[in-house]
């Protein structure tokens, strides 16, 4: 099967540049004991990039991943959270940067978010390389954002459809035209 052309939305440079910002934006809010967790599977080009980043701007934080799933096979989100891979760093006390790819329900995010304050994290803050916010169906706003996205199904820098795409080095949105196969349900 060929797989259609991707266009550009943001390019590896203008990612980059909003890497680095975003972390001495998020070395400005003064963590403590931080503990960065990444969720899987999305954020994790993202993630590797801002940890880096983390680290360039004074912070050493620990690292940790949860794998949570709302889509399944799907590209609408089903609304129930589950999760694959839990943490398994204690958060009790600690600050916590949770990091994901894209911000579009809400419905992940809160949930990650919630289940950290639970287990008893100091302060969990939030950033996600791209935001939504005309689909929000809870209410969040994360504290560090890299861009406000259009409403559109992007793909690269981690982020997928049928488990393609995620190794481009930049975020695109896919060409539809007559040949190109319907990958995926834009309903």
């Amino acid at each position: 099967m060929t797989l259609p052309k991707v266009h550009v939305l943001y390019d590896e440079e203008r990612i980059a540049r909003r890497v680095e910002e975003l972390a001495r934006e998020i070395a400005a809010a003064k963590p403590v004991n931080l503990l960065v967790v990444a969720v899987l599977k999305g954020s994790f080009m993202f993630a590797a990039d801002l940890i880096r980043a983390l680290h360039r701007a004074g912070l050493e934080p620990q690292v940790e991943f949860i794998h949570l799933s709302s889509y399944r096979a799907g590209t609408v989100s089903s609304g129930q959270v589950a999760i694959l891979r839990d943490v398994e760093s204690a958060v009790d006390g600690r600050d916590v940067l949770l990091i994901d790819d894209i911000l579009e329900s809400g419905r992940t995010i809160v949930f990650a978010k919630d289940l950290l304050m639970a287990r008893g994290a100091k302060r969990v803050l939030t950033a996600v390389l791209l935001e939504k916010p005309g689909k929000r169906a809870v209410h969040i706003d994360a504290e560090f954002v890299g861009f406000t996205c259009p409403d559109l199904f992007v793909v690269g820098y981690g982020m997928d459809v049928a488990h393609s795409f995620r190794q481009l080095p930049f975020v695109g949105v896919i060409q539809q035209g007559d040949d190109d196969p319907d990958l995926f349900d834009r309903s």
